[in-house]
């Protein structure tokens, strides 16, 4: 069975961004490395940069300045 996994390499092993199908632990598997050519999102260096109490915070101001915050309308 062949398929192709997307994965980060990251100290030293390779982390599998979502669970492998048909493979058990410890199951030995060969891997052929290609470098993706995909480009992260633009805003993806963002990511984690408030916790969720900034983010609270934050939610709690626009809510005062706004008089209402709706979470579907965004």
């Amino acid at each position: 069975m062949s398929q192709v996994v997307s994965a980060v390499y990251k100290n030293g092993h390779f982390i599998p961004l979502t669970p492998v199908p048909g493979l058990r632990d410890d199951q030995p598997v060969e891997l052929r490395i290609t470098p993706s050519r995909k480009q992260p999102h633009r805003l993806s260096r963002f990511v984690g940069v408030i916790g969720q109490d900034e983010a609270d915070e934050l939610t709690g101001i626009i809510a005062e300045e706004f008089e209402k915050v709706n979470p579907d309308e965004w």
